[in-house]
């Protein structure tokens, strides 16, 4: 039987104990393979309940779907189908994780029951363990976060919300997937939680030649569980019997984490190496199980170990069929059969790269963590949330479902927000084989759209780069806009900033743009050290920021419930909107640019003002000091003395 040309194959090692330098010696899994520590790494979550969280850093983004196959496959087994996983992302709350609500109609009307939600639903059934898969840990909702942190690791866990009130074991594996780059952003409760974290920067996709979906879901588990000797299928369906942990193992797990290691480390890695025992059927688990748990999830370990010698003698080989030691991967393709040393000219060690690179325009940015560490997060990284698993507070006022801008889309489960033009392209693809006459549309068809949480707050900033004055004085922007940008940060507002007059803008007489998630967005505290350019399309940018607010209060109920709109500059706008709208310019300017600025201020100054707030950072530049004044009395904005920094009292409204 074929195996999946999409999934990442599981080359044969001979089954032989794991070398102590860590290479991938004859006869030895080779560790710098990320197949085949990806392939063991999910035996083992299958096999070992405590270790059901499975976090892969640097996964390529195709692979994500093929991985979880592969998981859900091994989870299944061959006697029966693999469930389909329960996937989790940015627009998932608490309502739609721990509860269900169900209508039936009966004979005396219709009952509304609330039934137990995806995540404890399979708890307590029979069969192979749920899967949940989080695509991008960073962008999990925060219902997400703390769902994973109360059931990972969990012995048992009580769920009491309005309806149901149940105690559950949890049994779903997690797998999720997360930048390294990005890890710093993540919760240190959260990623304390998944005991298994591997980097998976050198794995590869398939060539252009090969397909990444799985032609049958049952030709790949049989393929994936064709390797696996018979001792080990049966650890994965009904578990491994815990063996006892030797002194030795404990401290050489010390050893290998360190001493600033936490509790939570420690016994992850402990358990792992207990489980790589019970596989092997060891009755206890030593030092070589810690160095063989180490090596697994990507833990430099010392070539010469001071408690060993420095080399052992090759033991004889097991008989066939047998299950190897720890970290090894069985023969395929017979009973019995050995094959010879097998390396890959491609493979290359996973801590052994290249310098990382810094990222983002914002002075004192981190660079991005170095491929192969596990624990990315010791590492100097980008800030990270004060409180990350507590979200603000939002409102409920209209249908939740429909908020938020579309980011994807998905298998439709009702008739709310369908998402048309991939229904149509769907329907359309099976026209010829369902045989009609008129265009049709199936139940299977259905897509629903797929959306980001609507914000909340947000704080769209408009800087004129060109109102820097040269001398060196102006590098307190940041010092003036520290009030704004704390109030962004404690309320989790989103942040649209809109640039004006940069030496690198892309367009000189146009306004540029971008959204960020928040203002520890490495491209926000980047545009406030920009050098200024000569145009200055103030106009233009006015106008891109009565857009974007038209934009956010243009829905009642779903709007924002408030929003900063901050302009910094000293009023000079020398481009006209119609030379910014046209790109051509269009002989002597005089003051048509100023009269097209303040005209298209007037706009936002029509705005509700229960919810927009709007303020004015003077430059105090002369002459026509007068300018900021004008604007923001179109604006009717506030007006912050941006010479001295006194901006902490507008903010604090």
């Amino acid at each position: 039987m074929a195996a999946d040309p999409g999934l990442p194959h599981l080359p044969p090692a001979s089954p032989s104990r794991p070398p102590v330098d860590g290479t991938a010696a004859t006869g030895a899994v080779p560790y710098d393979d990320p197949a085949h520590r990806l392939g063991l790494a999910l035996v083992c979550a299958a096999a070992e309940p405590a270790l059901s969280g499975v976090l892969l850093l640097d996964l390529d983004p195709r692979l994500v779907d093929p991985v979880a196959r592969m998981f859900g496959a091994v989870l299944a087994g061959a006697a029966e189908p693999a469930r389909p996983p329960l996937v989790l992302g940015a627009a998932d709350r608490d309502e739609d994780l721990w509860t269900r609500t169900r209508i039936r109609g009966g004979e005396h009307g219709i009952t509304v029951l609330t039934e137990p939600g995806p995540l404890v639903e399979g708890d307590d059934a029979d069969g192979a363990p749920p899967l949940v898969v989080v695509p991008d840990l960073a962008r999990l909702s925060v219902a997400g976060m703390r769902a994973a942190v109360q059931l990972l690791g969990a012995d048992v866990v009580t769920v009491a919300r309005a309806g149901p009130h149940r105690t559950v074991r949890p049994r779903a594996r997690w797998l999720a997937v997360c930048r390294g780059a990005d890890v710093g952003r993540v919760s240190r409760h959260l990623l304390d939680r998944f005991a298994l974290r591997l980097s998976m920067a050198g794995l590869r996709p398939p060539g252009p030649g090969e397909a990444l979906a799985a032609p049958e879901t049952g030709e790949v588990r049989e393929a994936l569980l064709a390797g696996l000797p018979d001792t080990w299928r049966a650890a994965v369906h009904r578990g491994v019997r815990p063996v006892p942990v030797g002194d030795a193992a404990i401290g050489r797990a010390r050893e290998l984490l360190g001493p600033d290691a936490g509790v939570r480390r420690q016994l992850a890695l402990l358990r792992l190496a207990r489980t790589l025992a019970a596989l092997d059927g060891r009755p206890s688990a030593s030092a070589e199980h810690s160095d063989a748990a180490a090596r697994l999830i990507g833990v430099a370990v010392p070539q010469n170990a001071p408690d060993r010698p420095e080399s052992d003698p090759e033991p004889p080989g097991p008989e066939p069929g047998a299950p190897g030691p720890p970290g090894t991967l069985p023969e395929r393709g017979g009973a019995g059969g050995h094959g010879g040393p097998r390396t890959r000219d491609g493979d290359r060690g996973l801590l052994d790269t290249g310098p990382a690179e810094g990222i983002g325009t914002a002075p004192g940015v981190a660079p991005s963590p170095a491929a192969g560490n596990p624990y990315p997060e010791d590492e100097p990284a980008a800030v990270r949330d004060a409180v990350p698993l507590s979200g603000p507070r939002r409102r409920t006022t209209g249908p939740v479902a429909t908020r938020g801008i579309v980011i994807g889309t998905r298998r439709a489960t009702d008739l709310r927000d369908i998402a048309h033009v991939r229904t149509v392209r769907e329907a359309a693809v099976h026209q010829r084989a369902r045989r009609t006459d008129r265009f049709t549309v199936s139940p299977v068809d259905l897509h629903g759209n797929v959306r980001a949480a609507a914000p909340e707050r947000v704080l769209v900033l408009l800087l004129d780069h060109t109102c820097r004055d040269g001398t060196g004085d102006d590098g307190h922007w940041q010092q003036v806009l520290a009030p704004f940008l704390q109030w962004a940060y404690t309320s989790r507002a989103t942040v649209q900033v809109i640039e004006v007059g940069a030496a690198d803008a892309a367009d000189e007489l146009r306004a540029g743009s971008f959204t960020a998630r928040s203002v520890l967005d490495p491209r926000v505290p980047g545009a406030l050290y920009r050098r200024a350019g000569r145009a200055t399309p103030l106009a233009h940018g006015v106008e891109l920021a009565a857009q974007a607010l038209r934009r956010l209060f243009r829905r009642p109920g779903t709007g924002p419930a408030e929003a900063w709109l901050v302009v910094v500059t000293d009023g000079r706008g020398n481009v006209p909107l119609r030379v910014s709208h046209t790109g051509r310019p269009a002989g002597e300017v005089a003051a048509t640019g100023v009269e097209d600025a303040v005209e298209a201020a007037a706009r936002i100054g029509t705005m509700d003002r229960t919810r927009l707030h709007v303020a004015v950072v003077d430059p105090g530049r002369e002459p026509y000091g007068d300018l900021p004044y004008v604007l923001a009395d179109r604006l009717g904005a506030i007006v912050v003395d941006g010479r001295h920094g006194s901006g902490a009292e507008a903010a604090g409204e």
